[in-house]
This record gives C-alpha cells, sequence and structure tokens, in this order.
C-alpha cells in the first residue's frame, strides 16, 4: 500500500487519482499507523517552501518519516515542494528541511535568463536522464513534464542528481540517493509521461 503523506497541503487527489489509472492501491492519509505500515510514500507539497515545512513540523510526522526513510528505507517520491522538503533549506524561507538530500533549494536567477523568460518557469519541459533509474524504465521518448516554480534543488552531490532540465541554463529536474526520490514537476498532471514514471515507482 502506497500512503501519499497528508500534511495539509499538496496536490493529494490528483496523485491519488493518477495512482488508481496504473492500479495502485494507495490512500491519502494523515495517520501514523497508515504511514507506519505503508509500502512506499509519496510526499507532496505546493506553494512556499516555510508553508510546507510548517505544516509539515506541525503535523508531528517528521520523526515518524524520519525512521521510515532513513532507517527502514522506505521508498519515497518528493513531488514540487514535497521533493524541495527533501533538501536541508531553501532560499525561500528560514524553516530547514528534512535534510534526506544534502544540499539547498535555490531561486532561478533572473539575470542569467534569456530577455523575455520569467520567472516562475511554467509549463512543459524535456528532462534529460543523468542516471539509470527504474523510474524511468520504458519511458516514451523525449519525456517531457509539466513545472510550475520558481526554485529547485541544488544537491551538494553530483551524483544525487537525477533529471536535468533547461530553462534558460540548466537545471536539477529530479533527484535519487537510495531509496530516496523526488521531481520538482508534476507528474500527476503530465499525461503519459507523468503516468508511467507512478507505474514505475509503485512497481519498484
Amino acid at each position: 500500500m502506497i500512503t501519499i503523506v497528508d500534511y495539509g497541503v499538496g496536490n493529494l487527489a490528483s496523485i491519488n487519482n493518477m495512482l488508481k489509472k496504473v492500479g495502485a492501491q494507495a490512500r491519502i492519509s494523515a495517520a501514523a499507523e497508515d504511514i507506519a505500515t505503508a509500502d512506499k510514500l509519496i510526499l507532496p507539497g505546493v506553494g512556499a517552501f516555510d508553508t510546507c515545512a510548517e505544516k509539515l513540523q506541525q503535523s508531528g510526522l517528521t520523526a515518524l518519516l524520519n525512521k521510515k526513510v532513513l532507517e527502514d528505507r522506505t521508498l519515497v517520491l518528493g513531488i514540487c515542494v514535497g521533493h524541495q522538503l527533501l533538501a536541508e533549506g531553501s532560499e525561500e524561507g528560514v524553516l530547514p528541511g528534512l535534510g534526506w538530500i544534502k544540499g539547498r533549494v535555490v531561486k532561478f536567477k533572473q539575470e542569467l535568463l534569456p530577455a523575455g523568460v520569467k520567472i516562475p518557469h511554467m509549463g512543459w519541459t524535456n528532462v534529460v536522464l543523468d542516471k539509470p533509474s527504474p523510474l524511468f524504465d520504458n519511458m516514451y521518448e523525449e519525456p517531457r513534464f509539466y513545472f510550475v516554480h520558481s526554485y529547485y534543488i541544488a544537491p551538494d552531490r553530483g551524483e544525487d542528481v537525477l533529471l536535468t532540465a533547461d530553462y534558460g541554463y540548466p537545471f536539477t529536474a529530479g533527484v535519487e540517493h537510495d531509496n530516496i526520490m523526488g521531481v520538482q514537476f508534476h507528474p500527476e498532471k503530465s499525461h503519459k509521461f507523468g503516468m508511467k514514471l507512478l507505474e514505475n515507482f509503485v512497481k519498484r
């Protein structure tokens, strides 16, 4: 059973609907028991980093999530700001992230973007796979996903970079370190590409 962690933010219903389409058994829950017994976890998130970090703190689930992911090595997938929460912190706020991925979340630098390219980055963008991953098994050619963001993770370790995309300059669009995975885009809004990624997560 996959548990989509409900800590008060995120595109929960859309993620759950996409998981159902690929035949997964999934539930949206804030209950400690449902998280403790989950085979896999999805950590969603939308909006500002500090808002999500504060909500997660207030949920009282952080210690349990640390145990599940760091000790039990349960597979976890962070999505959008849920992906950013995997890092140690963010330029967008002052609260700490989970620190599961070493590095910080940074904002696109307007001065490095070509003329007319604005922040936030919104829309469909191709991604490049930086290392082999079961998340991309039998992925469709020229994979592209739907992004809505102004910030992205800058990992300290190059080996943690799973996906790169380009928005005026290259940025990290996904990370993977052992059982910890995250994507900056919204797979639940990315049609066949997102469906295949979630299907691969379910099968992993």
